[in-house]
C-alpha cells in the first residue's frame, strides 16, 4: 500500500471515514481540505431514491443560489434585433441571431449558457447535435427559451442554475467555490437541496434523499447527514 502525501495525511486526520456531518460541518471541512493552487469549485452530490428511466421519476429543475456561483458564467442570448438592447444591458455576453448560428455550425461554443425565444427555436433546434452533447441546448424547462431574455440572462449572472438527476439517480452539481466563506457555501446548498426536496415525484417510494456528499475539485468527499438539511 502506497504511503499518503502530506497533503492526503491533513485531510485524513480532519475528515473522518464513514461519519456524516451536519451541512453546516461539511461547508467548512471542504475549505479545510482543499489543497488546489487553483480556485477549486464546491460540488454536491445527492443520490436519490428514484429510477430516472420512468418519466414519472425524473427530477429536473433550476434554483437561484443566494451567493451566486462564484464563477463568472459566459450567456449568449439568440435573439430578435428588437431585444438586442435589453439583454445587453442585461448582461449578457453574447448577442445576435443567424450570425452566431453560423458560428455554431463551424463548431464554436465557446460560452457557458445559451437563452433563446419561443420564436427563433426554428432556427436554433437544428443546432442540437452541436449543443445538446455539451449541455448548452435551450430548454423551455430551464428557463433558457423564454420571452423575457433580458430577465433570464439576469438571473443565469446573479447565481442561477438548472440541474438534472442522471440514470445513476444521482444529481451532481457545482454550487460555488472554495474562496466563498462557510457560510456562503452552507447557503447554497441548503438552498440547492431544499429545491431538490421540493421536487420529489409523486411515484418516488421509500427514501427519497438517500445521501448527500460535499467536495471541492480533486478533494474527498464530506458525508453530509440529510436531517441537518433544514
Amino acid at each position: 500500500m502506497s504511503k499518503l502525501t502530506k497533503n492526503q495525511k491533513a485531510v485524513a486526520d480532519k475528515v473522518e471515514a464513514g461519519k456524516a456531518y451536519s451541512l453546516k460541518e461539511a461547508a467548512q471541512l471542504v475549505k479545510d481540505i482543499t489543497t488546489t493552487k487553483f480556485e477549486a469549485s464546491v460540488d454536491i452530490d445527492v443520490r436519490l431514491g428514484v429510477d430516472p428511466r420512468k418519466a414519472n421519476q425524473m427530477v429536473r429543475g433550476v434554483v437561484s443560489l443566494p451567493n451566486g456561483t462564484g464563477k463568472v458564467t459566459r450567456v449568449l442570448c439568440l435573439c430578435t434585433p428588437d431585444v438586442e438592447a435589453a439583454a445587453k444591458e442585461a448582461g449578457a455576453d453574447y448577442v445576435g441571431l443567424d450570425e452566431y448560428i453560423e458560428k455554431i455550425k463551424g463548431g464554436w461554443t465557446d460560452v457557458d449558457v445559451i437563452i433563446t425565444m419561443p420564436s427563433c427555436m426554428g432556427k436554433v433546434g437544428p443546432l442540437g447535435r452541436v449543443l445538446g452533447p455539451r449541455g448548452l441546448m435551450p430548454n423551455p424547462k430551464s428557463g433558457t427559451v423564454t420571452m423575457d431574455v433580458a430577465k433570464a440572462v439576469q438571473e443565469i449572472k446573479q447565481g442561477k442554475i438548472d440541474f438534472k438527476v442522471d440514470k445513476a439517480g444521482i444529481i451532481h452539481t457545482s454550487i460555488g467555490k472554495v474562496t466563498m466563506t462557510p457560510e456562503q457555501i452552507y447557503g447554497n446548498a441548503k438552498e440547492f437541496i431544499n429545491t431538490v426536496i421540493k421536487l420529489k415525484p409523486a411515484a418516488a417510494k421509500g427514501t427519497y434523499i438517500k445521501s448527500i456528499f460535499l467536495s471541492s475539485t480533486m478533494s474527498a468527499g464530506v458525508k453530509v447527514d440529510p436531517k441537518t438539511v433544514e
